[in-house]
């Protein structure tokens, strides 16, 4: 637990730096398309390595079926809150609840090896530095109220050590329990490529080389896997 709790430093520092890049600069439509290909494609790929064989080798038909159904239900809510509730703090409380998702997937992922906790990690401090620049260029208030926005992104990759530190009872549940936690947490993955950051790429601009991305952090984290 300590350790996962270590790792979640390095987001944290992601989300800083992205808030802090917003106002030196903002970043343009095909640089935003670019990190979100780029950040669904490490995802995707650490789903597929390290939270799906943990998965599949259970055996356990009930536990897959109840938290991939659980996982579900949790994502399908998540989509139904977004499109009912709008303005600035609907955006800042859905993605708080993202994160959270993921601090429990992570907490997860450490339960089952340090390799696999660490390449999570990589994939979220990707996707937590695209959450950062975009809810700063959202949020998009002038003057001293951006130091305010830094300040929001930078609390809100905080709700992942929360997510960490909600995983742990699972450290002395049965391995059933376990296993329909690491279905729910596949599925949340699998949203969270699918239905946001590809969504919102693709809506912001859809060009081949941001395309050609999603491939490359795809297999940079198959290569970052097989040399760990």
């Amino acid at each position: 637990m300590i350790t996962a709790l270590s790792h979640t430093l390095i987001p944290i520092l992601a989300a800083i730096l992205g808030g802090i890049l917003t106002l030196i600069r903002r970043p343009s439509h095909g640089v935003v398309s670019a990190i979100q290909h780029f950040a669904a494609g490490i995802v995707f790929s650490a789903a597929a390595v390290e939270i799906l064989p943990h998965v599949k080798h259970q055996g356990a038909i009930w536990p897959i079926v109840i938290g991939g159904g659980l996982g579900t239900l949790a994502m399908l809510g998540l989509k139904v809150v977004g499109e009912r509730v709008h303005g600035k703090a609907g955006l800042v409380s859905l993605i708080a609840a993202d994160i959270l998702i993921d601090g429990v997937v992570l907490g997860l992922a450490f339960r089952a090896g340090d390799k696999a906790g660490l390449l999570l990690t990589v994939a979220l401090t990707i996707e937590i530095l695209f959450l950062a620049l975009s809810v700063s260029v959202e949020l998009g208030d002038g003057g001293k109220a951006r130091l305010r926005d830094v300040a929001t992104t930078a609390a809100l990759a905080l709700m992942l050590p929360v997510g960490v530190l909600l995983s742990a009872p699972l450290a002395m549940a049965p391995s059933a329990v376990v296993t329909g936690a690491f279905a729910f947490g596949l599925v949340a993955l699998l949203y969270l490529v699918t239905e946001e950051l590809l969504v919102e790429a693709h809506s912001v601009e859809d060009s081949p080389w941001a395309t050609g991305l999603f491939f490359v952090g795809f297999l940079m984290l198959l290569l970052l896997e097989e040399a760990i």
